[in-house]
């Protein structure tokens, strides 16, 4: 299941949906979406393959805005590829997804590579054992075009870093340039999710609703690159503002 088909999920609630059917929804759309990236695990890195250029461009623009006193949180890690690649680079990882599975595969992968230095846990964004103000970058790749509620998950992200943190996003800009095959799949896929097949949010942004989503969210970016190869996606490096 490829990014641009059927990308990693991380299900994010309002912080302030806190009654009964609001926690309920939350906990039914978290397990199906558990279920489906559970299934999705095994072939997942194979599926990945084709826009390799822009995982591996992403990871490289990444490096430049890390060093080794760094706190990283990986919000949606998928398999760990990202985490286990930047590991040498900062003091400590923890990466996070929804997926049992998929978290297994990265302590795999880890642990194949003798990488100490990363913890790998099932959960979500909004996991209250997260602590405020406690890392230096926090990564969402391949994330915001798929969550409930961007404003929100950005928000959050926005608490859990530093005061001089920065947050770290590549997202598919799925109204963006693509190739004749890409756009066939994403319409293929939008008609899955309708029928509730995918349980999936899947949003088609561009990279100025991107760049709005960051400024809204009491960030400046200090980054940006659009990248493209059959598809487009759309890397930032944003900042916190100042508390005034």
């Amino acid at each position: 299941m490829h990014v641009y088909a059927t990308p990693k999920l991380g299900v994010a609630t309002s912080r302030k949906s806190h009654n009964f059917i609001g926690i309920k929804n939350h906990k039914a759309s978290m397990s199906k979406s558990k279920i489906f990236w559970d299934n999705a695990s095994k072939n997942y890195d194979k599926t990945e393959e084709r826009f390799e250029y822009i995982h591996h461009k992403s990871r490289e623009n990444t490096k430049k805005h890390l060093e080794n006193s760094h706190v990283v949180l990986d919000y949606g890690c998928g398999t760990g590829t990202t985490s286990c690649e930047i590991a040498d680079r900062v003091k400590e990882i923890h990466g996070i997804d929804i997926s049992t599975k998929m978290i297994e595969i990265s302590r795999g992968k880890a642990a194949a590579k003798n990488i100490e230095n990363i913890t790998f846990t099932e959960g979500d964004i909004f996991d209250e054992k997260l602590k405020r103000e406690s890392f230096d970058r926090i990564l969402a790749f391949n994330m915001l075009h798929t969550v409930t509620n961007p404003q929100n998950v950005v928000q959050r992200i926005g608490e859990l870093l530093k005061p001089d943190g920065l947050f770290i996003s590549v997202t598919p800009c799925l109204r963006d340039k693509m190739s004749f095959l890409v756009g066939a799949q994403i319409r293929l896929v939008q008609v899955l999710c309708r029928i509730g097949i995918i349980p999936v949010p899947i949003r088609r942004l561009k990279s100025s609703d991107l760049d709005d989503l960051i400024a809204n969210g009491n960030f400046h970016s200090v980054d940006t690159e659009k990248i493209y190869k059959d598809a487009s996606s759309y890397f930032v490096v944003a900042k916190k503002k100042s508390k005034t």
